[in-house]
């Protein structure tokens, strides 16, 4: 028996987890197997099965890369699209493990509600989010318009109606697994849209505030498994028995190193440090600007102690690079950890992946686990360090107010600039 309680705990299941899961009657889902295609079967039959998942998931890699690429030349439409696909499918694989693991029972209208219930959510987010950066849009178009002004209503009476099926639908000897279920379905809500939510609201920013943190991930991904996979022998954590610390360290300096280079490269182009807007006058997006000064060339004075080791004593940097650093370090230190979070989650299910989407890598969730604490991490910043007050937002909403209302304004802020001299100043210039 001590035996057997210790295998439990070893393979990550106490003895409450075998409990509940009795309690439920459900069993663990068949691990998930990779489909590799056939081509890369035959050309790797050769070697071992190491070596073989390394091929796989390099060119796999490879093919993803090249697709994201891809979809940023195409513009940030194109990747707002994206993302909304990523979050379906993120979506999709969460629910469909919940399901396989306690479908036995059958439960009525689970997944029909929880797609209803992530309609709900999104028509939510999107709404405000067109609401707040395409505000002279909405203004415009009558429909827009009134739907802007009961948004927030519209869309709780849609999360209430579905309040209302899922009570309707509670069934005897089943309500603490419908229950469940319904937590289950909020908290997969929670992970995947309002961070996919957050990640448009970057892109708005600039497509550089979208581009560089979710490369730093991928690049801390990558050579944290090369670094790993080459030179690995120390286990960093129980939960990913196959991370070392050196790929953790690797990883580190290497994504670092990457986001400068990066940041870099992109700072110079304004189709990526601009943000995007909504153009009036040829009701287009547009994503071109006068660039702001995080994003013109400053010269920075090297420590002394530096100096004597690299040769120079100052260096012209862009202000963004700064905050790289502390892109890219969250990427490397903190960012692995929604791996981890993930790894515990498929132990605890005793599954080896998400889904199968992917050869080599597993399903989408599996990809983005990172993704989506670093997007979170991403608006915080933006909003602590980097975003001030928009006139063009202030200066839309004003036009869009009575005549009355833009007068009473007009004159409350000239009485204001003339007590502090600044309108005098300017009328005697």
């Amino acid at each position: 028996l001590q035996e057997s309680e210790s295998e439990n705990k070893l393979d990550g299941e106490t003895a409450s987890d075998s409990e509940s899961k009795s309690d439920f009657g459900g069993s663990s889902p068949a691990p998930t197997s990779d489909d590799t295609p056939e081509v890369l079967n035959r050309a790797l039959s050769n070697l071992s099965s190491r070596w073989k998942n390394w091929w796989v998931r390099g060119i796999l890699t490879l093919a993803m890369i090249t697709f994201f690429f891809i979809i940023i030349y195409l513009g940030p439409m194109v990747l707002m699209t994206i993302v909304m696909c990523v979050q379906i499918k993120c979506f999709h694989e969460i629910i469909t493990i919940g399901y396989n693991v306690y479908h036995s029972y059958d439960l009525p209208w689970f997944r029909t509600l929880s797609w209803y219930f992530l309609l709900c959510v999104n028509y939510f987010f999107y709404g405000e989010t067109v609401t707040d950066y395409f505000f002279t849009l909405v203004q415009r178009e009558e429909p827009l318009r009134i739907l802007s002004k009961y948004h927030r209503f519209i869309s709780f009476a849609l999360y209430l109606t579905g309040f209302c099926m899922f009570v309707l639908s509670l069934v005897k000897k089943h309500y603490r697994l419908q229950f469940y279920m319904f937590g289950w379905t909020h908290v997969t809500l929670l992970i995947v849209v309002t961070q996919s939510h957050l990640i448009i609201h970057n892109l708005f920013e600039g497509m550089i505030w979208f581009i560089v943190p979710i490369s730093c991930v991928i690049c801390n991904d990558i050579m944290a498994y090369m670094f790993g996979f080459f030179f690995g022998r120390t286990p960093l954590i129980k939960l990913s028995p196959k991370k070392t610390w050196e790929g953790f360290i690797g990883g580190f300096f290497s994504t670092v190193l990457f986001g400068l280079l990066l940041s870099y490269v992109m700072s110079g182009y304004r189709c990526f440090t601009c943000p995007v807007e909504f153009n009036n006058d040829t009701n287009s997006f547009t994503v071109d600007c006068e660039p702001s000064e995080l994003f013109q060339l400053h010269e920075y004075n090297i420590p002394v102690l530096l100096q004597s080791v690299v040769g120079w004593k100052t260096v012209r940097m862009y202000p963004f690079q700064i905050h790289s650093i502390a892109l890219s370090t969250f990427a490397s230190l903190i960012g692995p950890f929604g791996g981890f979070f993930a790894s515990g989650f498929k132990r605890a299910f005793k599954i080896k992946d998400f889904a199968n989407t992917i050869p080599g890598h597993g399903g989408i969730m599996d990809r983005f686990d990172c993704q989506y604490l670093m997007a979170t991490f991403v608006n915080v910043y933006i909003a602590s360090f980097i975003r001030g007050p928009n006139p063009s937002k202030l200066i839309q909403q004003f036009l869009t107010l009575r005549p009355d209302q833009q007068l009473h304004i007009f004159n409350t802020l000239k009485a204001h600039l003339v007590d502090r001299g600044i309108l005098g100043s300017l009328e005697d210039a």
